[in-house]
């Protein structure tokens, strides 16, 4: 039972953190603002830490299943 768990917590962090990387590409290669109000540099660097973070600890918790 605790194994499904950790798959399930993996999964939806790799998830989460691939389709952050992915809009957030989509967001800058089009100039698009990733967030209102921000200033652009800070919030393309901000989403695209936090999206290689949530992807490095989706598939950490996925090695450790």
């Amino acid at each position: 039972m605790e194994s499904a768990t950790a798959v399930f917590a993996g999964t939806a962090l790799s998830l989460f953190g691939a389709a952050l990387l992915i809009w957030t590409g989509a967001r800058a290669l089009h100039r698009a603002p990733v967030a209102h109000g921000v200033s652009p540099v800070a919030s393309t660097a901000l989403t695209t830490l936090f999206g290689v973070v949530f992807l490095g600890l989706g598939v950490w918790v996925l090695t450790h299943v």
